[in-house]
């Protein structure tokens, strides 16, 4: 299972980010927030390119991000080579993002998902691993 998270959010994705760093720490993870720490206005690749560089110098293991509708915040983590930010608002989207695409960091759009669905995909996230074959052949391609 993978242990130590990095998280970041704009101030569409606080409220959430906050609750899902508590889950994730009540559930074992190692977690380091990147911000931002209020609900004032913010800009998104301030949170998210910190966070992508975290996961693509594997100082930690997957990386969460959050903004109103996970674009921005999948925009920016994705132009970090080797990041392969994926936007889930379904938990079958988190699974086939893990299994089938090896993301290393979860996009979720705040104003679109519950805090309970939100969870759920987390969850699926976390507890779903790369299954290569195929798939491996598939994400080779991914980098320019």
């Amino acid at each position: 299972m993978m242990t130590k998270i990095a998280i970041g959010a704009d101030h569409a994705g606080f409220e959430y980010k906050e609750i899902l760093k508590k889950w994730l720490q009540t559930n074992g993870f190692t977690v380091e927030d990147f911000g931002t720490h209020n609900a004032e206005s913010a800009d998104y690749p301030d949170f998210a390119h910190p966070v992508a560089s975290a996961v693509e110098k594997n100082e930690f293991d997957l990386g969460l991000l959050l903004c109103g509708s996970a674009n921005g915040v999948a925009m920016t983590a994705n132009k970090h080579q080797g990041i392969r930010a994926a936007i889930c608002w379904k938990e079958e989207l988190a699974e086939l993002a893990r299994t089938h695409n090896n993301a290393n960091v979860l996009c979720i759009p705040a104003r679109h998902v519950s805090v309970e669905l939100a969870e759920k995909i987390l969850d699926k996230f976390l507890h779903s691993s790369f299954e290569g074959g195929r798939h491996g052949r598939r994400v080779d391609k991914i980098n320019c």
